[in-house]
């Protein structure tokens, strides 16, 4: 059986203020961000990505639901598909984000959202 799913790799936090969210978790972390645009600032964390990404209309809320969780894998399309097969819907489709960084979530028959990630500009630290 392949391996679809490769570990924990992103946790997202929504603000309403990307800048000033950024300065706080620059803070609260001790440390710079490696990826910084208006519409996404990602923060290497003890291996991990902590993202802060700013409020839209209709999006989750920051606080209680408002955190998604990407596991990482080598190719979305085919893990969205096969989480489809499985009784998943589709939350947001598979798209590119920023260079060759992919993402898509699905929600579980349940209502939980699972976020999938590709991002070879970040490595997990041994």
């Amino acid at each position: 059986m392949q391996k679809r799913f490769a570990g924990l790799r992103t946790v997202i936090y929504r603000v309403p203020d990307v800048a000033a969210g950024k300065e706080w978790y620059r803070k609260a972390f001790q440390t710079d961000p490696y990826f910084d645009e208006p519409f996404y600032v990602g923060f290497e964390i003890g291996g991990y990505e902590l993202g802060v990404h700013p409020l839209a209309p209709g999006e989750a809320h920051p606080g209680t639901g408002g955190v998604e969780t990407y596991w990482g894998v080598e190719n979305v399309r085919e893990a969205y598909d096969f989480l489809l097969s499985l009784g998943a819907t589709s939350h947001t489709a598979p798209q590119n984000v920023g260079g060759p960084i992919e993402v898509a979530t699905v929600t579980d028959p349940w209502g939980n959202i699972i976020g999938l990630i590709y991002n070879p500009l970040f490595q997990v630290k041994a």
